[in-house]
């Protein structure tokens, strides 16, 4: 190995003393032929001797940090990683076991909700959550135009944890049932974790809802999304299917009632055949 270390040094010749380049030269010429412990001494001595290049390091891999965090956070506020709604079918929700909470509970198809006179219905996410008690309320302040069209409110709950649901009534001026399957969260269950804390617009729905006045607690389940269903009388169909999208996401009123109306006009029609 002695010729290698030789001809190491004769290929790295020192240039001119008064060359910039001559510290470069003459550190990659004695790491080529040092033991293990004189390229450490060496290592060691370097940075002392110039420790700008220990703080530009340090700096760059800050830098490096900072640019991730941030492109993480760009794009935790588009909607490249949020999942997809699936669209729900008649025969679907027609199919689904629903419960009502009362002593004795009895268990009935979801179809007869709106089987008659169509109706509106509030997936809640978390009855518990202010996010979702404003929105009961919002949909409550149209129960007397839906009474006017013969439309009834109802919402229904993944879950009955201790007082929650008789907690969250106030707010919401309709019958609530029970889907334990979740199947009005479906077909497709779509669920936003800890990424909802980084979002803009669930924190602005979070102010929104605190000047509101509205408040809750952290009981039960809150990841899996809600959404707001208006189904039409009979066969007529799923008239308005809004998924929310992350926490906080609320239906606008006006297609509600607009999605409503139609199914006023369909069940005159019905009448007069």
């Amino acid at each position: 190995m002695e010729w290698l270390s030789l001809g190491a040094q004769a290929r790295f010749q020192s240039p001119t003393s008064n060359s910039p380049l001559l510290p470069a030269y003459q550190l990659v010429g004695q790491l080529l032929y040092s033991t293990e412990a004189e390229v450490w001494n060496l290592h060691e001595m370097f940075f002392l001797q110039d420790p700008s290049f220990f703080s530009m390091g340090m700096w760059s891999i800050g830098a490096g940090a900072l640019g991730a965090a941030a492109l993480a956070l760009l794009l935790a506020n588009t909607d490249v990683f949020l999942s997809k709604p699936q669209k729900a079918a008649l025969e679907y929700l027609e199919d689904i076991d629903l419960k009502t909470l009362e002593k004795e509970p009895r268990t009935f198809k979801a179809k007869e909700l709106w089987e008659k006179n169509g109706a509106v219905i509030m997936a809640v996410r978390r009855p518990g959550c202010f996010l979702c008690r404003e929105e009961a309320a919002d949909l409550s302040s149209l129960k007397p135009k839906l009474d006017e069209l013969g439309i009834p409110l109802y919402a229904v709950v993944k879950e009955h944890v201790r007082t929650e649901v008789k907690d969250f009534q106030p707010y919401f001026k309709g019958e609530v049932f029970l889907d334990e399957k979740k199947k009005f969260y479906g077909p497709q269950k779509r669920k936003m974790m800890f990424m909802g804390f980084i979002r803009v617009g669930v924190w602005y729905n979070f102010f929104r809802a605190w000047n509101g006045g509205f408040s809750g607690n952290l009981e039960g389940e809150g990841f899996i999304l809600g959404g707001v269903f208006v189904v039409g009388s009979g066969k007529q169909g799923i008239l308005l299917e809004h998924r929310e999208k992350e926490f906080g996401d609320k239906v606008n009123l006006l297609s509600v009632l607009e999605a409503a109306s139609k199914i006023k006009a369909q069940t005159w029609a019905s009448k007069e055949k």
